[in-house]
């Protein structure tokens, strides 16, 4: 049984988006920001209540922007998926979760040392130039699913 029911459209749509956030961290670097994705699918707190999908998930604003950069900023978001990274998104949506992203819900670039918080939240791990973080203990139950 998959980690979120998805459909093939939902494949391609996290594809792009992985690729546009951790193209140049490599397969396991898109990895990460795909378990990123799935977990705040999954999780029914903080930030993330209502959201379900991979869509919502991914075009979800906040603050009067969208969470991910790369729909803000187009890049390579905008290109049509790779075979390559639709099946690294099959692979999250299905079963993939690894350290540091396995319960992340955040991740960012900070061009230097990651913070041990990022908006409160305890950092989990860094993979090349990401830092992760997972929800605070206690505070979002969902996400370990």
């Amino acid at each position: 049984m998959p980690r979120v029911k998805y459909k093939d459209s939902d494949v391609a749509l996290m594809a792009r988006m992985m690729r546009a956030e951790a193209e140049g961290e490599g397969k396991q670097g898109m990895l990460y920001v795909g378990n990123v994705i799935v977990n705040r699918a999954q999780a029914d707190c903080l930030d993330f209540q209502g959201l379900r999908t991979i869509p919502q998930v991914i075009y979800q604003v906040q603050g009067g922007n969208y969470s991910f950069e790369a729909v803000q900023k187009g890049n390579v978001f905008y290109h049509r998926a790779r075979e390559s990274e639709k099946r690294l998104a099959k692979q999250n949506l299905d079963y993939w979760r690894q350290h540091p992203g396995k319960y992340a819900l955040w991740y960012f670039n900070p061009y230097g040392p990651c913070p041990s918080t990022w908006y409160g939240q305890p950092f989990s791990g860094q993979y090349k130039n990401h830092c992760y973080y997972e929800p605070e203990g206690g505070t979002c139950a969902s996400v370990y699913r």
